[in-house]
């Protein structure tokens, strides 16, 4: 049988009992499971639209004391342990006035230890900036792009961005600012988020998300990104954000015809796999894809 043809019957639940024998014979069938189980895992009812700011943060504070019991429900994509400091290509590491600029290519992972000794994983085509001899006082860093924090407790620790200001004592989060888009995720403690007029608190398991100025709302597996692990997994985030997401992860050029940009997308690729990435991002929504001599991929709906 053919094997995008089954793939495409197992996303939709509508294998019989044959065609999903012959699915499990598939060479690739692992693969296919551990990256394709995110539009299972992930439930798009989940996010809830803010139309009133008041509302969303009386809706976080019910989320965050139910979120213990919900955590039985949520699972990884992928059971695999992250392994950091992946480098792909080269780091640009720059000091100006003492400021220390750390600058990520596409398809590279970072991992660098601040001076107190806590972590920042950082993701591709992001930028992050801290100045070491005033750390012991101003514990603070600059981001541009996407990272995840492992603060140890002390002082203060700002993440400024264009965006929002993040505010933690200790804990472990995520911070991603890339255009139109702003979202920290809080995995462990507490973190304080300031985006325009509004500061509040957000406690672990829950996700604070801005996109073209909309700002939503939605528990989070409590398991670190999966983006450490070399997947990029989604909920409900608008489309170009996962073809932008996909250009940095494989330095490459994709192009749209006739596609809806701002549909929402609900799964995950992996970073280390152009062909499968591409499979998990197109067979979803029904679309089709071709590669030129380039390495120039288009997308376009399935005829």
């Amino acid at each position: 049988m053919d094997k995008e043809y089954l793939i495409k019957k197992w996303l939709a639940d509508e294998l019989t009992d044959a065609e999903l024998e012959a699915f499990k014979k598939l060479d690739d069938y692992d693969m296919h499971t551990k990256i394709l189980e995110g539009a299972q895992y992930f439930k798009a009812s989940d996010v809830s639209e803010i139309s009133d700011i008041n509302d969303m943060y009386v809706r976080m504070e019910n989320a965050a004391n139910a979120v213990s019991e919900k955590t039985n429900w949520y699972r990884p994509l992928l059971k695999v342990a992250a392994v950091f400091a992946v480098l792909l290509g080269i780091s640009f590491f720059f000091f100006t006035d003492n400021d220390s600029t750390i600058k990520t290519l596409a398809n590279q992972k970072l991992t660098i230890e601040l001076p107190d000794a806590s972590e920042v994983v950082v993701n591709a085509k992001s930028i992050l900036v801290f100045n070491e001899n005033k750390w012991e006082t101003k514990r603070e860093v600059s981001l541009t792009g996407e990272a995840f924090f492992k603060v140890k407790k002390g002082s203060a620790f700002d993440v400024i961005t264009k965006d929002g200001k993040v505010t933690v004592l200790g804990t472990q989060f995520n911070v991603k600012n890339r255009e139109n888009y702003f979202e920290v995720k809080c995995f462990e403690g507490l973190v304080r988020v300031k985006h325009g007029e509004y500061t509040r608190n957000l406690p672990a398991g829950n996700t604070l998300r801005v996109i073209d100025g909309n700002l939503t709302f939605e528990t989070v597996n409590l398991n670190n990104p999966q983006w450490l692990s070399n997947i990029s997994s989604f909920k409900s985030v608008p489309f170009y954000e996962v073809i932008n997401e996909f250009e940095r992860q494989y330095d490459i050029k994709v192009t749209m015809n006739g596609i809806d940009t701002k549909r929402l997308f609900t799964g995950g690729f992996v970073h280390n796999n152009l062909q499968e990435g591409l499979k998990s991002i197109t067979l979803p929504l029904d679309l089709t894809y071709s590669i030129d001599i380039n390495n120039n991929i288009t997308l376009r709906y399935n005829k």
